[in-house]
Formats: C-alpha cells, structure tokens, sequence
C-alpha cells in the first residue's frame, strides 16, 4: 500500500471530532484566582507590571470575588498588603489584620466561595523574608512558632485553606499539629511544596505586594532551579507531616517537575502559574508578537497536560468567563439548529 493504514489525521478533521478524543480539557473549576488585599475603603489600584490584577481594599475585593465567582471561578488565594511592618512579622498573625478582616468580610458575603489564605511573614517582615533573622540567616524553628500564629488566626477567622508558602522544614508538621490541637482538623493544607528560587517572582514581590527582599535572596530555603530529585524530596516529606494539597511552583518553567510530582505521588497537585508568566504572555499580547487569549489557553492546558489538578492563575477570571461565553454559544448554536431541523 502507498499509505500506511494508521491515518492519525482522520480524527483531526473537524472540531467535534477533535474534541471527542481529547485527552485532556480545561473547566475553570481547575481554577483559583490570587487577590491582593490592602488597607482603606474604594481601593482598585492596578498591579503596573500585571495589568488587569489589583491591589484591593476589602469592599472591592468582595466586588472581585464576586465577580470571579459568577465567572466559574471556585477559590481564590489571598494575599495581604499591610500598612506597616516589622522585624518580627506580628501583623501577619493579629485578629484585626488586614487578611484576617479580609476573611471574615468574605465568608459573610461570598460564602459559597473557597477562600484559601497565603501563610508567609514576608508580606510582613520589614526584611522582606520569610521568618525571623538572626545574625542576617532565616532562623528555621523560630519562623515556625511564627508561621504557628499566623494558621491558628486565619483558621480563626474562617479561612477554608491555609497555604504556607515559607519553604521552612518541619513547617507541615507544625501547622497540621496546631490546627489539630486548636480543634481545625477539618482544615486543608495545601503546601508549597516545590517552591523553587526563581526570577519569575518579581512583578508579585516588586508591585503585587510589595515584600521584596530587603538584603540577599531567598536560596537558603527554596529551591535551586537545577534540581528535580530534591523537589520530590520535599514533597515526600510534606505528605508525610500531613500536606493535603501539594504544589509545585512556578508552573510552565517546571512542568517536568509537575510530571514527576504527579506521576510519583498521585497526590492533589497544584501549580502556581506566576505573575513573570503571566506578565510575559501579557506582555507579547500588547505588543503583537503573540495572541495572548490562544497563548494562554495553550500554557493552561500545557499545566492540566503535565498532571495539574488546581492551576492558581492570574488569568483564572478571564479564561473562565471565555469559556463560558464559548459554552454559552455552542448551546445557542445548537438551539437554533433544532429550531430548524423542527
């Protein structure tokens, strides 16, 4: 025979045959949308180096959350901006801090919403790291007496999920046996797992919430970018202390990572889709170099493709109401074509 008898091409022919053997799908209830929340009342100021995404004040913030959750969106990760900082990071934990009352403003108003809550004293340290220094180093057991505080205060103000994100060790543990002993066994963690030292963090740390290093970096406790046994090494260790949720983070420069986690744990796994990524295909969009709708989608299902059951993403909103109006046009197409077929 001229042609082999395997024609692959015969179920790319048309979209409804393409979508028939489709091995993987995107739902925005894959989806969870990060928020920034700060201080003050009418607050919607645009994040320059992500635009679209805000820093809001919490009356704005249950506009946000609204909207996001008519979209298709189920959760949202929150992260607070507050007034002041200080060596010791004690905002992170008040009861009247700025995601505490973000919180509680949520789950009255937007209840059937999933709020999950970043557990990390950067956003809180005047040094910008993610715990306590001593003589200029990341003291481990002494951050997670804080990273204690900061659990218990969100779990006490409602949040549905606590996610820390410090890269601490033992960290898990000492969540899992706080929220247990304070009566939140019911709590989700979802862990930072695989939280790698990467460049792609800077629209977030620079403009999103403005916690930013003040001196070094962060490559005591996250991870080098050139290594992947040592990802499924901490993945490990969180599922044993208790992780629920694990994640890997960033997501499109790590999907080998993503790949591994999933097929060597069989865990819920999460990636961060973060702002450098979306920032760059924002930012190809507004030049013309690329179709920033089609390049998203694209790096989305590229994440599901690789093992991703929750994908935390800027263009969560977005992408979930495309698709709705896609689905809403498909049914109306096919309304009007019973119409006249009847």
């Amino acid at each position: 025979m001229s042609y082999p008898i395997q024609r692959p091409r015969r179920l790319r022919q048309g979209k409804a045959i393409r979508a028939l053997v489709r091995e993987n799908d995107l739902s925005p209830h894959r989806f969870v949308l990060p928020l920034f929340v700060v201080p003050g009342r009418k607050v919607r100021r645009e994040i320059g180096s992500l635009p679209e995404q805000y820093q809001l004040s919490i009356d704005c913030l249950i506009d946000e959350a609204i909207a996001a959750r008519d979209a298709g969106v189920p959760a949202i990760l929150l992260f607070g901006v507050p007034e002041s900082k200080d060596e010791q990071g004690s905002g992170s934990y008040d009861p009247d801090g700025i995601v505490q009352r973000a919180v509680r403003a949520l789950k009255q108003n937007v209840p059937d919403l999933v709020v999950i809550t970043d557990v990390c004293p950067c956003e809180y340290t005047s040094s910008g790291h993610c715990g306590i220094l001593k003589n200029g180093y990341l003291d481990n057991d002494a951050s997670l007496e804080l990273i204690e505080k900061i659990t218990l205060s969100h779990a006490e103000a409602g949040s549905d999920m606590v996610a820390p994100a410090a890269m601490l060790d033992g960290q898990i543990q000492t969540m899992r046996s706080a929220l247990d002993s304070q009566g939140f066994s019911n709590l989700p963690i979802m862990a930072y797992s695989a939280k790698y030292a990467s460049k792609l963090y800077e629209p977030f740390f620079k403009e999103g919430t403005n916690s930013g290093p003040s001196f070094g970096d962060k490559k005591s406790h996250q991870l080098d970018p050139a290594n992947s046994d040592e990802a499924m090494r901490e993945i490990a260790m969180d599922i044993e202390e208790g992780a629920d949720i694990v994640m890997v983070k960033p997501a499109l420069f790590y999907l080998d990572v993503v790949y591994r986690a999933k097929e060597q744990f069989h865990m819920p796994l999460a990636v961060y889709n973060v702002s450098g990524e979306y920032a760059m295909i924002d930012a190809a969009g507004l030049l013309g170099r690329l179709d920033r709708d089609a390049i998203m989608f694209e790096s989305l299902l590229c994440m599901k493709r690789a093992g991703a059951d929750i994908i935390i993403t800027y263009f969560a909103k977005h992408a979930a109401a495309l698709m709705h109006q896609e689905s809403t046009f498909a049914r109306s197409r096919i309304c009007e074509q019973n119409l006249v077929s009847k």
